[in-house]
């Protein structure tokens, strides 16, 4: 499933297009939706935002387009015209003068007034937004500080998205990882500068996957890789999906592994 910086890089193309653009058609292809597509139609989107894994769509008639993209859902921007072949189901299609954006198998889309988005059930059981612009390292040791979460596990927690918002499996385990901390320990068990570090590493770890476009492991490396003929996929993390190959730091093989019930990957040498 993609997880924040995906999603906010995703909010960031359809902004590009969208944002201040007056809607010349929307159409839903789900029934339930389409007493929607003329409110939507004639319409001008304000601003395309993210918050957490959701994409909101801020239109000047007082609604905001909610969709989340689950784990097949993908927004496709194209020149105006007619829609391309595809073996995924267009569930919307907002043009304007110029493009269109085509949202293919989300079954999460919603249009909401826009002043009841902070009673939504997902968006208001939100954690402090990691990728957010007033976000900064305090906030998130403060909620790392607060004793209501101390007794969860790692593995779980850092994925709970009222904890902290953004991160998702694969974030998860390069933080610990960068973090030297076992994916099935708890808060509690960890010192002061131990919790802190971690916090630090959630904030900054996020934030460079999103301006990388999915890169957490150290970008020089990253790009030396690069250089060097590997694949994108083979070179931009520390050992998310690297079973079996050897750690960077201490030359450990990558473990693969289930911690409370979620699929992890971790060095054995490094995360004791």
């Amino acid at each position: 499933m993609p997880e924040g910086p995906e999603i906010r890089r995703a909010a960031d193309a359809l902004a590009s297009v969208l944002s201040g653009r007056k809607v010349k058609s929307a159409r839903f292809f789900l029934n339930t939706l389409q007493r929607f597509n003329k409110e939507l139609s004639g319409s001008r989107v304000l601003d395309v935002t993210s918050r957490s894994k959701a994409i909101l769509t801020r239109f000047d008639n007082g609604l905001t387009l909610y969709s989340h993209n689950q784990l097949y859902g993908r927004w496709v921007i194209l020149p105006a015209g007619e829609y391309p072949g595809s073996t995924r189901t267009l569930r919307l299609a907002i043009h304007t003068r110029d493009c269109m954006a085509l949202l293919y198998s989300a079954s999460d889309i919603e249009v909401i007034r826009t002043a009841d988005l902070d009673q939504h059930p997902y968006l208001r059981k939100l954690g402090i937004e990691l990728l957010a612009p007033g976000t900064g390292p305090d906030d998130v040791i403060a909620r790392f500080d607060d004793s209501r979460f101390h007794r969860r596990n790692l593995m779980s927690l850092l994925q709970d998205q009222s904890f902290i918002s953004g991160m998702g499996n694969y974030l998860c385990c390069e933080v610990l990882h960068v973090s030297g901390i076992h994916p099935r320990r708890r808060l509690a068990e960890l010192g002061r500068a131990q919790r802190h570090r971690l916090a630090k590493n959630c904030h900054r770890l996020t934030r460079q996957s999103y301006k990388t476009g999915g890169i957490t492991n150290l970008v020089t490396r990253a790009e030396k890789l690069r250089k060097a003929g590997f694949e994108f996929e083979d070179y931009r993390f520390h050992v998310y999906r690297r079973e079996g190959l050897p750690c960077y730091k201490c030359g450990t093989g990558i473990e693969k592994g289930s911690y409370s019930g979620k699929t992890g990957y971790l060095c054995p040498g490094c995360q004791t």
